[in-house]
């Protein structure tokens, strides 16, 4: 997502392309597939802005995810995540949780293709999207045992 494409979609809506909006898009781009929470995104931008407020984060965030620009993800551990939506990928992937240690990690291959057709042939219903999520325990936490 470049900062051109980023302000003509924010001008569209409205908006304009603040350095704080801009700051919060970088950060989302530069950690792609590590899943940060609010407070981890509004950490690494206030090293930029050393001025900005959780709560312009929390906004922007809010406004990145409303404009299908980030995931909001829910890993069942009382924080919202996110992650850049790469509009290439049919599905989205599948997640791995680490009961231990909180750890995320993906699955990129759609593990459910053969499932999805069946529930087509079987039900006529055309699943055009699912979100997975696997609980168990990293190689890590898994070895310490």
């Amino acid at each position: 997502m470049d900062s051109i494409n980023f302000k003509d979609l924010l001008k569209e809506r409205g908006y304009k392309l603040t350095p704080q909006r801009q700051a919060v898009l970088d950060i989302i781009i530069e950690h792609n597939g590590e899943h940060l929470s609010t407070e981890e995104i509004y950490a690494l931008v206030k090293e930029k802005y050393p001025d900005i407020g959780l709560a312009t984060v929390y906004r922007t965030l809010l406004l990145l995810d409303d404009m299908d620009l980030v995931y909001k993800l829910d890993f069942d551990d009382g924080l919202s995540r996110y992650e850049l939506n790469n509009k290439n990928e049919d599905h989205r992937h599948h997640h791995l949780i680490c009961l231990n240690c909180s750890k995320v990690l993906e699955v990129q291959e759609d593990l459910l293709d053969t499932l999805e057709e069946q529930i087509l042939t079987k039900n006529k219903f055309k699943v055009t999207d699912h979100r997975v999520k696997f609980y168990g325990y990293c190689e890590h936490c898994s070895e310490k045992e």
